[in-house]
């Protein structure tokens, strides 16, 4: 709280020590676990004497303390950018150390190993300051009898290892105890919280157990369909049912903007001036009004975007390669449809997360990252700069303009994931002060530049340019991790290829792209389970998001947030007066929304156990 006391900074005196006291049980639990192997060592050397139990009892002490800091130090850093305690997340990325690291300023590098040694130092002095114990000559019988006692000492640490007596054990969720979410996190023990998250992770099957199977079909059901779509007459022709696409197979671009938040475009009710490139597209596409994304993290916005396979809360499912294999996607169903050049371009390490496996079982004929291009050219922490990978972009668009001028080929799709306003936000310019905008801002002018320079080739008469972030950013700083406002992203469609520009307003997410994409070219959308057509009235429209251990879901009168660690809903209200969106608590609960978004979410993690 001291740490981040622009969060804490309005709390009275009171509520800290509430945040103590509320966070006790889970502290407690913690040291229950971490005294047993003292304990167990203490009754070894009851019966074997020697050295060897002060020692082993040393290096586990040095190992207790430099867990409890490494923990501490990392929970207090990461927290800025996530906005959720730590749990296993950091271990997936870990997997690609450079990459993962790359969040990191340089000071912090510094640092935070230093913040580690300085508090495993701190701790170690304490708890090495229990007593040496004398080695006594005991009989057979006195060594039973202290055997007796340590025995019934292990036992009595079940019960603040499992929370007390209740029916209920020990879980993060005991911490909650207020309406303000920040509140909570910091009664959470980072390291249960931690733990907790890792033996979660292999058990899909058994997590996000609300109600029968048979009655989550239903109400899955129940929200994805319109059971009673409007009737359109054959002979009219609205807005709602006019081909978005001028042609059922225009070459696609599909450019994922990294942490383009609705923050950031003015039409959106965001800040002026910072993004005047994806304004204009905004005001001269196709622009989807209510569009959120599926989670905060790239990885899981990846999998919504191109196989329309709901974010999780508490893990990835790109963390299992063979589970993801699995899934359907929007480039081999076009690969399937006759598409050709499947590329994916990326200026950073395409094996962060899985991410080259993922994309090669998705059908893409290329992968271009980090290694294309020079050593001279890879100078940000994440890689090589947006201005450089999108004139890699343009050149290759050239190239296809050049060689379809004297050949017939099929249509291409290319991906482009952008880098340079992900965090540390490390960019060559520095319009404004804050450097999440500044990044934005520098991404911004790129794509603009790269815009200009292809409308003036043959290729943008027919070509559809997909625009939609992977995920929002955390901007500002206090925006509450699990309200809507933090999930609303800009999705435009913009190119050639477009049927003219308009506004749809109807609610949808990431994982919706490829159902209304698929469906405009009149491609078979039935393995994208979870996938609903934007523009279409056979399916209720509705936007889903997952946050830690959560999850959130709006439609155009009503909102539900749902914190599944708590087992505790927030408040919702009717939003059909407040456009706004943004507020993170709202007047009253809607039952039938709540249970249908447990439902979905059990429906997921079904499927995810499965495959």
């Amino acid at each position: 709280m001291l740490y981040h006391l622009d969060l804490y900074k309005d709390v009275g005196v009171a509520e800290w020590f509430k945040v103590i006291w509320h966070g006790l049980p889970m502290d407690f639990s913690m040291a229950g676990y971490l005294m047993i192997v003292p304990v167990l060592l203490r009754i070894i050397s009851v019966w074997i004497k020697g050295g060897w139990y002060y020692l082993v009892r040393k290096i586990y002490y040095v190992f207790a303390s430099l867990f409890i800091s490494v923990i501490f130090i990392v929970d207090l850093e990461l927290y800025s950018f996530w906005g959720f305690r730590l749990d296993s997340t950091p271990l997936f990325y870990m997997r690609t150390p450079s990459e993962a690291m790359a969040s990191i300023n340089g000071w912090q590098m510094i640092l935070v190993p230093i913040s580690v040694l300085v508090c495993a130092f701190l701790v170690y002095l304490f708890i090495k300051q229990s007593r040496r114990d004398q080695n006594l000559s005991l009989s057979i019988v006195g060594k039973s009898k202290y055997t007796l006692i340590y025995v019934l000492l292990a036992g009595l640490l079940f019960i603040p290892i499992r929370g007390g007596f209740t029916v209920s054990t020990m879980n993060v969720g005991k911490a909650y105890y207020s309406s303000k979410l920040e509140l909570n996190h910091a009664a959470i023990n980072p390291m249960f919280s931690f733990v907790s998250s890792i033996s979660k992770d292999s058990d899909l099957g058994s997590q996000y157990r609300f109600m029968d199977n048979e009655v989550a079909e239903e109400r899955f059901s129940k929200l994805m369909y319109n059971n009673n779509p409007k009737i359109v007459a054959e002979d009219t022709d609205t807005e709602d049912n006019t081909p978005l696409l001028k042609s059922e197979r225009p070459n696609i671009l599909l450019i994922v903007l990294e942490s383009f938040s609705g923050k950031i475009i003015e039409q959106l009710g965001g800040e002026k001036g910072v993004a005047p490139t994806m304004n204009t597209l905004f005001d001269e596409g196709i622009a989807f009004t209510n569009f959120y994304a599926n989670s905060f993290r790239t990885d899981r916005g990846l999998v919504s975007i191109l196989s329309a396979f709901p974010a999780q809360p508490t893990t990835s499912i790109m963390k299992y390669p063979a589970k993801a294999q699995s899934l359907p996607s929007i480039s081999s169903s076009l690969k399937k449809s006759g598409y050709e050049d499947l590329s994916f371009l990326y200026g950073g390490d395409a094996d962060f997360t899985n991410m080259r496996g993922y994309f090669m079982s998705a059908g893409f004929d290329e992968i271009i990252c980090d290694k294309n291009f020079p050593i001279s050219q890879r100078m940000t922490k994440w890689g090589v700069r947006d201005d450089l990978t999108f004139e890699y972009l343009k050149e290759d668009i050239l190239k296809e303009d050049s060689i379809r001028k004297t050949e017939q080929k099929s249509p291409f799709f290319k991906m482009f994931l952008t880098l340079s306003s992900h965090e540390p936000f490390d960019v060559p310019t520095n319009k404004f002060d804050a450097p999440y905008l500044n990044s934005v801002a520098y991404t911004d002018s790129c794509l603009g530049i790269f815009i200009d320079e292809f409308k003036k080739t043959a290729l943008w008469d027919n070509t559809l340019i997909i625009l939609v972030p992977d995920h929002s950013m955390l901007y500002p700083s206090n925006i509450n991790n699990a309200e809507p406002g933090r999930y609303h992203i800009p999705m435009v469609w913009t190119g050639g290829a477009i049927n003219g520009g308009r506004k749809i307003d109807r609610f949808g997410s990431q994982i919706d792209l490829a159902s209304t994409l698929l469906s405009q070219m009149n491609i078979d959308t039935k393995d994208f389970t979870y996938s609903k057509d934007i523009m279409s009235d056979d399916f209720n429209h509705f936007a889903y998001y997952t946050f830690k251990d959560g999850f959130g879901i709006l439609n155009d009168s009503v909102i539900a947030v749902y914190n599944c660690e708590a087992s505790i809903p927030f408040v919702v209200k009717d939003i059909t007066s407040d456009q706004k969106r943004y507020g993170a608590y709202f007047d009253r609960a809607n039952q039938e929304i709540e249970e249908q978004g447990k439902a979905f979410l059990q429906i997921l993690y079904n499927d995810m156990s499965k495959r």
